[in-house]
């Protein structure tokens, strides 16, 4: 995963939770939602790009085995 990836998947993360904290002070459902929404965006590009990095460890490894 890129530095650029890792930084605007945190930067989405953290303005869930400040969207899903200003929901729960003020009462805001729609805005709460918006927040959980977001963060759950965030760990789900984490998670793409973990595989994708995992898969690419992989063929970097057969590869080298093959002597390629």
């Amino acid at each position: 995963m890129s530095l650029s990836d890792k930084i605007s998947n945190k930067a989405e993360d953290l303005t869930g939770k400040a969207k899903e904290a200003a929901g729960d002070v003020t009462g805001d459902d729609e805005l709460r939602g918006e927040g959980k929404a977001d963060q759950l965006s965030a760990g789900l590009k984490d998670a793409a790009e973990d595989i994708k990095d995992a898969v690419g460890d992989v063929v970097d490894k057969v590869k080298g085995a093959l002597g390629k």
